[in-house]
């Protein structure tokens, strides 16, 4: 008896990291989620310093400038100047990590904004970089890829499907960061012969398999 007693307790610290270890990626992945779903109702109630509370401290803004109370003032005065309201619907989250306190991300959106005497539909994802600061994750950064936004009643067929009421329509880089898109179209398979299927990704390497070595596209800003 006391021989098996041995053995189990010379098994237990390695099953309780294991078991610690997987705990610990399932309660990050509900915090990542939650994270984006505040994104969107802090967002949409107009709390921006809730908002900007879910960004790392020394989040990058643009033009050099660093941190939240420069984050807030940029989010202030596009909600402000631009949308009467808002409405930000989450779809499909993919979470990868890169290791236990960094993590990369896809969100998709589809959202609502009342702009002037239209009504702007919108589709779009953002690829995320996440960030575990002193044991609480934040947004690292968050790129927006647009797919179209066009009012609610005139449908976004066509090329440039960013179509925002004042402004010169533009086409969005939804498809941007993954190379699979162009190459899709300009590689017709051979009708004659099976196509070669590539090997699965292996785990936490799905989002960047796909995207390659693909840089990040400029965003214009809607």
């Amino acid at each position: 008896m006391s021989d098996n007693s041995a053995t189990a307790d010379s098994k237990s610290p390695v099953n309780s990291s294991g078991i610690e270890k997987r705990i610990d990626r399932l309660e990050s992945i509900e915090a990542i989620r939650q994270l984006a779903a505040k994104y969107a109702l802090s967002l949409d109630m107009r709390d921006i310093d809730a908002h900007v509370g879910l960004f790392a401290p020394d989040v990058r803004v643009g033009g050099g400038k660093i941190g939240r109370a420069n984050l807030k003032a940029w989010v202030d005065s596009t909600l402000r100047d631009q949308f009467s309201g808002t409405s930000h619907h989450l779809g499909q989250h993919i979470i990868e990590f890169k290791d236990a306190d960094h993590a990369i991300g896809v969100v998709y959106s589809k959202n609502e904004h009342e702009t002037g005497r239209e009504w702007v539909l919108m589709q779009m994802l953002y690829w995320d970089d996440y960030e575990r600061i002193e044991g609480i994750w934040y947004f690292r950064r968050r790129l927006p890829c647009y797919w179209y936004a066009s009012d609610l009643n005139a449908a976004p067929i066509g090329d440039m499907k960013m179509r925002w009421p004042g402004r010169e329509p533009y086409t969005g880089t939804f498809h941007d960061l993954f190379p699979s898109w162009k190459s899709f179209w300009e590689n017709r398979p051979s009708a004659n012969e099976l196509p070669e299927v590539a090997s699965p990704a292996p785990l936490d390497q799905f989002l960047q398999t796909m995207r390659g070595d693909t840089p990040a596209p400029k965003i214009r800003v809607r």
